[in-house]
């Protein structure tokens, strides 16, 4: 249990970040990104292309979260469980802003 001013399950912010990190990797491997943001009449190649630079920027943000995602769970400090899943949320962001414009 985590100390501070509400207590919380180490189980709690480990399932957010386990979903996040499966959230971002469907996105972007999966091709949801791709599916989401270039459906409509373009020609695949040029959303396609566009969608590239923004999981490349999208990917340091998920590399650092990954990161600090590790060293949460291998030193449960309240500080880094919030730190990481700031990091997940902001890859999220990333590629969901990102991909809004590539369109």
């Amino acid at each position: 249990m985590f100390r501070g001013p509400i207590p919380l399950p180490p189980a709690l912010p480990a399932a957010v970040m386990l979903l996040l990190a499966a959230l971002w990797g469907l996105s972007v491997y999966a091709g949801w990104g791709l599916e989401a943001f270039c459906a409509s009449g373009e020609p695949a190649d040029d959303c396609g292309g566009r969608m590239a630079l923004v999981t490349a920027v999208s990917s340091l943000f998920a590399v650092v979260a990954t990161a600090l995602t590790i060293g949460a769970w291998l030193t449960w400090r309240a500080r880094l469980l919030v730190y990481a899943i700031a990091a997940w949320m902001g890859a999220e962001g990333v590629l969901f802003v990102g991909g809004l414009v590539a369109q």
